[in-house]
């Protein structure tokens, strides 16, 4: 009785052991999923049917090639194992045609790069390349120190083709320089400049030659040497209005932009833009023109061009203000009074202006045109300059300012004060000694002054030395 009891323990632990063992290896066989086809390639002939079966511990997926439409395939899945524990897929294309010729993937739903792949050629003597021949070649930009791919791929492991440049050059590949695979094309380790132009892949089969798709195979450059708006100060307009702001960008040649607007009504549509590129024999300009209909309070803020070219990028701002309707706002800006000196080599008057739309500012002097009656008096801005200030430059000076279009007018008054410094107008006529006179006789002196503001004049009186004191000559 010990006995059996012993032996059924032995067999049950046996077989929980042997559950357990076989759990493990399920695992370890399922940690990608299982394909039908053990090997990593195969190759079928044109209108032959394509049928691929995948099992897994997930659920399955299948990626192929874009060429492959997925009205053309059928895939059916179930749940398959002895307890139906694992999950089986199968795929299948019925008249597979060269151009479906790629790698088929079979992977996990939930963990997409655990998959099973296969490369299959779908065989056609008459198109040995898988991509169709297209009317305009393909553009394939060139890296500095990295590997140029020629992406002519083949629809059968054994055809071997040849590398053209320009109709004329034949490069043939080394394996070391320029590499040849059936799967993936022409890769030249180390592109040069002379890497760049135009290419194709040649391959004879029967004695007939047949070429593929053309590549323009393009050195990117990433130089751009200057941003510019077409505006460098901030924009002011009207509420209704339109705005047009124009990005500009200079590069060296072969260099290609992004041109990119950033500003407050973007995430509302907006704006419209539209690119151009203008090619010189030096250089590259693109332009960007980006235009806002209908300005509202909310487009007002910061405008931003940006313009990048791989790692590089350069940017240029500008502010936009947004006015409900027409103004002019004038006052004085440091009293109606002002003080200048006779002789100062300029003298600005000015007064605090803000007005939009850019209104029309004229000067008067005393009721007449400043600009008419002296040609020291010069508009610069909104500003009246006086050059080589004199006395007479002194009077009422006023400043109109008006928007016709808008009905808009205002106007105030400043008045200029010319100092002029005292002068004595007998020194200036004569510098002679007045001479003696005999004692106790009467003698005018008299003392003529101008200035402004008007001198005060002080009379003082210093005794003559006496004859003793005088300097004794010279020996």
């Amino acid at each position: 009785m010990k006995v059996f009891l012993l032996l059924c323990l032995f067999c049950g632990l046996y077989g929980a052991f042997a559950k357990v063992s076989a759990n493990i290896h399920s695992k370890k066989k399922f940690s990608v999923p299982l394909l039908n086809v053990t090997s990593h390639q195969l190759v079928l002939e044109a209108n032959q049917t394509l049928q691929l079966n995948c099992r897994g511990r997930w659920e399955l997926s299948w990626a192929f090639p874009a060429s492959l439409n997925r009205s053309q395939v059928e895939v059916n899945e179930s749940r398959c194992g002895r307890t139906s524990q694992h999950y089986c897929s199968s795929l299948r294309v019925s008249h597979a045609q060269a151009h479906h010729t790629g790698s088929y993937h079979c992977r996990y739903k939930p963990w997409t790069r655990k998959q099973r792949s296969i490369y299959v050629y779908v065989t056609d003597s008459q198109q040995p390349f898988v991509e169709d021949t297209g009317l305009r070649p393909d553009v394939l930009f060139m890296k500095v120190k990295e590997p140029l791919l020629i992406p002519c791929r083949v629809t059968d492991p054994k055809i071997t083709a040849a590398l053209v440049k320009l109709y004329t050059q034949v490069l043939t590949p080394d394996q070391e320089s320029i590499m040849w695979d059936s799967k993936q094309g022409f890769t030249i380790k180390a592109p040069l400049i002379n890497s760049t132009g135009l290419f194709h892949c040649r391959t004879i089969i029967d004695g007939v030659a047949y070429n593929s798709q053309a590549y323009y195979v393009h050195r990117q450059v990433n130089d751009i040497t200057g941003v510019y708006l077409n505006t460098s100060e901030s924009v002011q307009t009207l509420k209704g209005e339109q705005l047009v702001l124009n990005c500009t960008a200079t590069t060296k040649l072969n260099t290609r932009v992004n041109i990119t607007w950033e500003y407050p009504g973007k995430t509302n549509k907006a704006g419209s833009s539209f690119k151009r590129l203008v090619k010189h024999s030096m250089h590259m300009m693109f332009y960007n023109v980006l235009t806002i209909k209908n300005l509202q309070h909310s487009d007002r803020g910061l405008y931003t061009c940006r313009v990048t070219s791989g790692k590089q990028s350069k940017q240029q701002n500008v502010t936009v203000m947004v006015h409900d309707r027409p103004f002019i706002r004038l006052k004085p800006r440091n009293g109606s009074v002002m003080v200048a000196q006779a002789g100062q080599k300029s003298y600005k008057i000015s007064a605090k202006l803000r007005a939009f739309p850019p209104p029309e500012v004229i000067w008067l002097k005393d009721g007449k045109v400043a600009t008419r009656q002296c040609s020291r008096y010069k508009m610069i801005g909104a500003s009246l300059v006086i050059e080589d200030v004199a006395e007479e430059d002194a009077g009422k000076y006023t400043i109109f300012v008006r928007n016709q279009k808008h009905g808009l007018l205002q106007n105030i008054t400043l008045t200029l004060v010319v100092n002029v410094s005292p002068q004595i107008g007998e020194k200036a006529v004569s510098l002679q000694d007045p001479g003696s006179v005999p004692k106790g006789s009467r003698k005018t002196l008299r003392c003529t002054s101008h200035g402004v503001p008007p001198p005060h004049i002080q009379w003082r009186w210093h005794r003559c030395p006496s004859k003793g004191l005088l300097a004794a000559p010279r020996a």
